[in-house]
């Protein structure tokens, strides 16, 4: 995986659980791509320190990853959501064969509702 799109999937996961300062350095590295100098600069202190934060925040939410997986369990769920959608759409193609409009009608609310949990 690419460590900015790394960084920032885990930030959306446990961001918060980070100290406000981590929060801001990182959001500016990551989401505003900001560089180490223009951070230090914003929040006047050494770019030195800026390095430091961005590291010491990499680690705990690595770490945090490691302990929850969190965000492993939400691809597993959406992997599952998609298989499930592809099951639906091949039983909506028998079921439209026999002209059942009631079952048809069932498998477009229940593709609905998958729809609304699948985040792409």
């Amino acid at each position: 995986m690419i460590k900015i799109v790394e960084i920032s999937l885990l930030y959306d996961f446990y961001g918060q659980l980070l100290t406000l300062k981590q929060q801001k350095v990182i959001d500016l590295y990551y989401n505003q791509d900001l560089s180490l100098g223009e951070i230090a600069e914003n929040l006047n202190i050494t770019r030195q320190a800026v390095y430091d934060n961005i590291k010491r925040a990499e680690k705990l939410l690595r770490n945090y990853e490691n302990k929850l997986h969190l965000i492993e369990k939400f691809t597993r769920q959406q992997e599952k959501i998609k298989q499930i959608k592809l099951k639906i759409q091949e039983y909506k193609k028998l079921i439209d064969k026999d002209n059942n409009n009631n079952l048809t009608q069932l498998f477009q609310n229940i593709e609905n509702i998958l729809d609304e949990l699948l985040i792409e």
